[in-house]
C-alpha cells in the first residue's frame, strides 16, 4: 500500500546523519556527565561543545542556552519562573498559542493571581499590532508571549517588531520557536528577544530533547530540582545522546537551509495548485497559501465536503496510507473543534473538515499526486 506522512508538524522522521552519531555515543559515551572520571569528563565536554556549537547559530552566549526535554518544558520554566521569580504580574499572550503557553498562563493565573490579556486577532488569525502596543501601555510587569509560527494555521508572526515593541515598552518577550528553529534563521544578537523555546524533534531530531534560550542575567531560576545539571536551571544526568542528536539536526538543517527550503517550498506550491484547480470550493485558513505571510512548511485546508461526511475524511485517509492532522497533534483524539480555528473561522467553515498537511524533505511532489486522487475519489 502507498503511504504518504504529511504530519511533519506533529513530529519528523530522523536523519540518517542524526541516527548514526546518537548510535556512536550511545556505544562510546555512556559516563555520567556529572562524574569527575575521565568516562564523565568526556560526556560533559561533548555536552558543552553541542552547547557551544548550537549558540553560535544564534549569535547567542553558550551559557544562554539550557537543555530540556522539549519546547513543552521550555515554555513552562521560562513562564512559571517569569511570574514565581522576575515579578512578572501581566502576561500578554494570543488565543491561538500552543497548549503548552496557554495551559501554563491558566495554571498561573490560579496560583499567582497574574492578570492575562489576549491581544486581538486579525480575521487571518495574525496578531493586531497597534492592538499589542495599546496593551504594553501598562505600569504592570509584563511578560509577552507569542509564537513565531503558528503550529496549526503557519501564520508568521513579525518576531523582530514584537521584540523591539517589548524592549520599548520595557517588557519581556519569550517566543515558541519549536515551528521555526531548524526552519527559519534568528540572530538574537541583533533581536532583543529574552527567551524562546526549541524542540528538536519538529527538525529530524530525536524526540524528548530541546532547548530554552534564556538572555543572560535575565533572572530565571529552575523549576526541577536534586542537582546542578544545566547550571541550576535542569535538575537531572543529561541525556548525551539525546543533546548529540539534536545538535546534529540543528547542523544538518541549517547547513542545508536554503536548499531544502526551495524544495519544501515547491511541494507546497505544488499541492496548493492541484487543491485549486480539483476543488475550485477549497479555502485555506488563516494566511497559509501566502508565502509571504506563513511558513514553507505546511498548509491548513477547509474541503468542501458535507458535513456528513466529514468526520469520515480522517479516517478514510489513514485508510489509504495518509498521514496528516486535524490540528495540533497534542489535541489528537479530542472531539472538540481545533482551539485555533474556533476563532478565527464562521460557524459554516467549522463545520466542514480542515485538515492540516505538513512537509519535509522526505516528501515528494507524487505524494502529494497521491494524496489529491484520495481526496477526489472521497469528495
Amino acid at each position: 500500500m502507498t503511504t504518504v506522512y504529511f504530519d511533519n508538524a506533529a513530529t519528523t522522521q530522523l536523519r540518517n546523519e542524526v541516527i548514526d552519531c546518537m548510535t556512536e555515543c550511545m556505544k562510546n559515551n555512556f559516563g555520567n556527565p556529572s562524574s569527575t572520571h575521565s568516562y564523565g569528563r568526556q560526556s560533559k565536554s561533548i555536552i558543552e561543545t553541542c552547547r557551544k556549537s548550537i549558540a553560535s547559530y544564534f549569535k547567542v552566549s553558550a551559557s544562554e542556552i539550557v537543555f530540556t526535554s522539549g519546547g513543552t518544558e521550555a515554555d513552562n520554566l521560562i513562564l512559571r519562573s517569569a511570574v514565581r521569580d522576575l515579578g512578572v504580574s501581566e502576561i500578554i499572550t494570543s488565543k491561538i498559542e500552543h497548549h503548552a503557553i496557554l495551559h501554563t498562563v491558566e495554571a498561573l493565573k490560579k496560583e499567582y493571581n497574574i492578570n492575562v490579556k489576549f491581544v486581538d486577532l486579525k480575521p487571518d488569525g495574525h496578531i493586531d499590532y497597534t492592538h499589542l502596543e495599546m496593551l504594553l501601555q501598562s505600569e504592570a510587569k509584563q511578560l509577552v508571549s507569542l509564537m513565531h509560527i503558528n503550529n496549526e494555521i503557519g501564520n508568521k508572526l513579525d518576531i523582530a517588531l514584537v521584540a523591539d515593541l517589548c524592549k520599548s515598552s520595557k517588557a519581556l518577550f519569550h517566543s515558541d520557536t519549536v515551528q521555526s528553529v531548524g526552519h527559519y534563521q534568528l540572530d538574537l544578537e541583533q533581536m532583543p528577544l529574552d527567551f524562546l523555546a526549541a524542540s528538536a524533534h519538529k527538525f529530524h531530531g530525536p524526540k524528548g530533547v530541546g532547548f530554552a534560550f534564556i538572555r543572560k542575567h535575565s533572572g530565571i531560576k529552575g523549576s526541577i530540582f536534586g542537582g546542578e545539571q544545566e547550571r541550576g536551571y535542569r535538575a537531572g544526568t543529561e541525556a548525551i545522546h539525546n543533546i548529540v542528536g539534536l545538535t546534529e539536526a540543528l547542523k544538518c538543517s541549517y547547513n542545508n537551509l536554503e536548499t531544502e527550503r526551495q524544495y519544501i517550498s515547491e511541494i507546497k506550491t505544488y499541492f496548493i495548485e492541484q487543491l485549486r484547480d480539483v476543488f475550485p470550493e477549497v479555502t485555506f485558513n488563516g494566511s497559509c497559501q501566502d508565502s509571504e505571510n506563513s511558513t514553507y512548511t505546511l498548509i491548513n485546508v477547509c474541503l468542501p465536503i458535507a458535513t456528513e461526511k466529514a468526520s469520515l475524511l480522517q479516517f478514510q485517509l489513514d485508510l489509504k496510507g495518509i498521514a496528516c492532522s486535524k490540528g495540533s497533534a497534542c489535541q489528537s483524539g479530542s472531539s472538540q473543534n481545533s482551539h485555533v480555528l474556533s476563532e478565527i473561522l464562521d460557524e459554516d467553515h467549522l463545520k466542514r473538515p480542515s485538515v492540516r498537511f505538513s512537509f519535509s524533505i522526505f516528501n515528494t511532489k507524487a505524494d502529494v499526486d497521491y494524496v489529491i486522487e484520495v481526496l477526489k475519489e472521497f469528495v
